[in-house]
């Protein structure tokens, strides 16, 4: 599921896909990937990786904290290679201020968050839990400077090829475009893509744990941090310390399933902004809720048709606005911001304020432009932070679910329910079907993903984990955490957040309490113990 992003909007857009784009450790992307499985009957040797010391100093660039330490880590490429090449991975950190009893690891979500300038802008959120811990953030293998994955740049963007409507209006031509766009991803990416997925990344958390000098694991995971936080603990029972899981994602349904889920949660959530923007007079979209709706599908529609130009060398679409309606509508915190750029684009036309949410809250304010990558990097080492592909994250949205997803329709199964999706997609939502299901459709061409999640994350034999699910979630729905906590069994703890927006601990002062709670001492609320709203919430 996307991820849990900070209330600071991001300076850069990864919907279009306008900078560099960095090849890879070298040659060759396998036409097959092997199913990951996290046991052998022989492991490999990873004692080079395990006995690697962290050497932590300033973190560079500009608007990063003063307090901020960064580092890297390295890893094999191929777990079941590891003599072979080698990723480094980016960290960043608080260092404790109290007495320090290990560290605690973040993953803000995505999939395809990183977490190094999510955890410099978004850091003070977490600053009581250094009261015990290093709070320390990464980039996941793909995902931002740690060799990050792209399906192009400008408009021979692979993701780019899909924006118009006749790509889902006939299958033939949704077909070829599909295969164009995984043939894109797969020469702009290089080697690391065949190897990028939760199995994988969760084998780099076990590998970060040792560098840090932790006996077990301390993790918060957010959205899909709590997919890789559930799949390290069924890869490495003995090593979970204290984990929590918030805004749990789905181990089972299909991508499909999940698409439906999101565009409902994502079409709640707007039909509750324009609710609110109608109350203002300052609402582009009028004072008439029904006719504001309407309003909001012409303008993604116009955009469509008529796409706006831009400074980044690319046209913004509708399905671009949709994108960044997608990202603002996740905490209300985000609300009076968005009807700010939402009144820009459609009084003036200056699309630059929705852009600063179409790159979803991730990534580093860049007083520098983006330059072509080439200045002799050694394969496979962290890049620079104006190196990263500006369609970073979606690229490695779609590579990582796709990776964790077994299922790959046939060509005949794409033509015989491709209407059907379409109408099951914008039955859900009139402005996120389209988006959702162009998403869902981005595994075919793609080499078929692990089976893994979804049939050997079960009854764990692991410490109690707390597993936060939020009421008014847009991204993933209550019912996913009940689920999902039966599915763990019984070291799963549930905590209700009877509250909105995408997770809790953000948003929620009990919800913060009690995390913090049990990552620093311990305490555990009883299951199915619950959070009302926050007073100041309305």
């Amino acid at each position: 599921m996307l991820a849990k992003l900070s209330t600071r909007p991001g300076l850069r857009r990864c919907a279009l896909a306008a900078g560099a784009v960095l090849t890879l450790i070298g040659a060759g992307l396998p036409t097959t990937v092997a199913t990951r499985t996290a046991d052998a009957d022989d492991p490999p040797d990873l004692s080079r990786f395990h006995g690697q010391k962290v050497a932590w100093s300033a973190c560079k660039g500009d608007g990063m904290p003063k307090d901020l330490q960064c580092a890297k880590v390295t890893v094999p490429l191929d777990y079941a290679h590891p003599g072979k090449a080698t990723l480094d991975l980016a960290l960043a950190r608080y260092r404790a201020t109290g007495h320090k009893r290990g560290s605690v690891v973040l993953d803000f979500g995505g999939p395809g968050g990183a977490g190094v300038p999510e955890l410099a802008h978004g850091g003070k959120e977490f600053l009581d839990l250094t009261d015990g811990y290093d709070v320390v953030a990464f980039d996941p293998r793909g995902v931002g400077r740690s060799s990050p994955v792209s399906c192009g740049s400008g408009e021979d963007n692979g993701l780019a090829s899909l924006d118009d409507d006749t790509a889902l209006g006939d299958p033939r031509t949704l077909l070829a475009r599909l295969k164009k766009a995984a043939a894109d991803c797969a020469e702009h990416s290089g080697p690391v893509l065949p190897h990028i997925g939760t199995v994988d990344a969760a084998r780099d958390m076990d590998v970060i744990r040792q560098a840090l000098g932790d006996k077990k694991l301390n993790y918060l995971g957010f959205s899909y941090g709590s997919r890789l936080g559930a799949v390290y603990a069924a890869q490495f029972p003995a090593k979970v310390g204290r984990m929590v899981l918030d805004g749990v994602d789905t181990l089972t349904e299909p991508l499909s399933e999940q698409g439906l889920a999101g565009a409902r949660g994502q079409q709640v959530a707007l039909d509750d902004f324009v609710g609110w923007c109608a109350k203002d007079i300052a609402c582009p979209f009028g004072q008439d809720p029904r006719m504001a709706r309407e309003q909001v599908v012409r303008l993604v529609r116009s955009l469509d048709e008529d796409p706006l130009p831009t400074d980044f060398g690319a046209d913004f679409t509708g399905q671009d606005l949709v994108g960044a309606l997608g990202q603002g509508l996740y905490s209300k915190e985000l609300w009076p911001l968005l009807e700010r750029a939402l009144a820009q684009l459609v009084e003036s036309g200056d699309a630059s304020g929705v852009l600063g949410f179409a790159g979803g809250g991730f990534a580093l304010p860049l007083p520098f432009p983006l330059r072509s990558p080439g200045g002799g990097a050694s394969p496979g080492a962290l890049v620079d932070a104006e190196d990263v592909p500006l369609d970073n994250l979606p690229a490695a949205l779609m590579a990582i679910n796709c990776a964790d997803d077994p299922d790959r329709p046939t060509a005949r199964q794409v033509t015989a329910d491709l209407e059907r999706l379409r109408a099951a997609y914008d039955k859900a939502s009139p402005i996120f079907g389209r988006y959702r299901l162009t998403e869902v459709l981005m595994c075919y061409g793609r080499p078929k993903g692990t089976a893994f999640v979804r049939d050997e994350v079960k009854n764990l034999s692991t410490p109690k984990m707390l597993l936060v699910g939020t009421r008014g979630d847009p991204a993933t729905p209550y019912r996913w955490t009940v689920e999902t906590a039966k599915r763990l069994g019984p070291s799963a703890v549930v905590l209700d957040n009877r509250g909105e927006g995408h997770t809790g601990y953000g948003s929620s002062k009990c919800v913060h309490r009690k995390v913090d709670d049990f990552l620093l001492y311990g305490s555990l609320p009883p299951s199915g113990s619950s959070c009302g709203p926050d007073a100041d919430t309305g």
